[in-house]
């Protein structure tokens, strides 16, 4: 589903960000990417999406090769990618509802076709009765449950999660992992960077670290992990 096969990455400052790095996620996992700030998981990130390219290795998304496609191409893969940032990045003047839309209006799907999609990704994530709503009128919990619905709308095989309860509180995160976990149940792929120790006990799902740009450890669940590092 996923792997990293030796993957370097030196940016032009001469930082770096990954050495020599190997992974393989399988389809249907839950992963957490755990690790210091400058340990190398937002450039795992970027590689997933294409945002940069690494110096030396490959990675492979749903048996493609990222780092061959090209430039032209980068937009179809990004659409089989659910992703999901901290900061929710939501169009203010769109709606709830017009915001999950825009994800399929950009692939020109079916008028009737959205409006299926979009209700039953709103009552997934239990906003039926917000999607009138302008996200200023929403909680952050809110807004991060508007995002995911936007992410996984076109049904992606893998959803990607940047810091997804870095702005939320301690009872708004759990409720949002849950919802990653209701998403990891229906059989896609789950690989949430994260800082939140506190999440990565809850969820007790296999844990990636990352230090200095190399995978430290890989073997531990949640509980597990925290009783043995100090991230």
């Amino acid at each position: 589903m996923i792997e990293f096969q030796n993957v370097t990455k030196v940016y032009d400052n001469g930082a770096v960000a990954l050495d020599n790095v190997t992974i393989h996620i399988e389809k249907g996992e839950f992963v957490l990417v755990v690790g210091h700030s400058g340990a190398g998981k937002s450039t795992l990130f970027k590689l997933l999406t294409h945002e940069v390219i690494p110096d030396e290795g490959s990675v492979i998304v749903n048996s493609v090769d990222v780092t061959q496609i090209k430039g032209s191409k980068v937009p179809m893969l990004r659409r089989k990618l659910g992703v999901v940032f901290q900061d929710f990045r939501l169009l203010p003047n769109k709606t709830v509802g017009e915001n999950i839309a825009f994800a399929l209006e950009v692939i020109e799907e079916k008028r009737s076709v959205i409006k299926e999609k979009v209700n039953h990704v709103l009552d997934l994530v239990g906003l039926t009765d917000k999607k009138d709503d302008y996200p200023e009128d929403l909680s952050g919990g809110e807004q991060q449950r508007v995002a995911i619905a936007r992410a996984i709308v076109n049904r992606p095989a893998v959803l990607i999660a940047d810091e997804p309860t870095g702005n939320l509180d301690p009872i708004t995160s759990r409720d949002i992992v849950d919802l990653f976990k209701r998403i990891n149940n229906y059989g896609t792929t789950v690989v949430m960077i994260t800082h939140n120790m506190d999440i990565v006990s809850y969820l007790n799902k296999r844990v990636i670290a990352l230090e200095n740009g190399r995978v430290v450890s890989d073997q531990l669940k949640g509980v597990a992990f925290n009783e043995t590092q100090n991230i």
